[in-house]
């Protein structure tokens, strides 16, 4: 293959779903840019019923995100600066939307409601992880005892019974 070119396969796909199920986090990204440096940021993000991704935001430095689900379903929910959440977007081959793109600041955060999933997500360089994102201050932070709570609820309350 041609330097410089990434096929994106359900060969690449089974890798790192098997990374996913053993990572303690139940996901797993496999980065299609060289180096954090690169803008933008490309990526699969590989994940498994029960991650816990921390509702968050991108907005110092300001960035958009995007996510298209290339298999399974995610629910993408959207949060009030309160914490409340307000709308969400079912994502996937069986549903009206297959992706979602999201401004800098909104506050947001992903479930999986299929037993696993698979995104190509975009977002701009660099990438910092100090300065990536800004984690909800009303919402348990990824390692807290009371994140798969949290998320049960979240989704529960929706309407959503991943």
């Amino acid at each position: 293959m041609r330097a410089g070119v990434q096929l994106i396969t359900t060969s690449l796909f089974e890798r790192v779903l098997e990374e996913a199920r053993s990572s303690p986090r139940r996901r797993m990204n496999f980065n299609f840019h060289a180096t954090l440096d690169e803008n933008p940021s490309r990526f699969l993000n590989v994940m498994l019923r029960g991650t816990y991704v921390t509702p968050h935001r991108h907005i110092e430095p300001p960035k958009a995100e995007s996510f298209v689900v290339l298999e399974g379903r995610i629910a993408v929910v959207v949060f009030d600066d309160a914490g409340r959440p307000g709308e969400h977007y079912l994502l996937g081959a069986s549903e009206a939307a297959r992706g979602i793109d999201l401004a800098p600041g909104i506050w947001h955060t992903v479930a999986v409601v299929s037993p696993q999933a698979v995104c190509f997500e975009v977002k701009p360089g660099p990438y910092s992880a100090m300065q990536d994102k800004e984690f909800a201050p009303w919402a348990p932070h990824e390692g807290d005892p009371r994140c798969a709570a949290y998320l049960a609820s979240l989704l529960s309350d929706l309407g959503l019974f991943a």
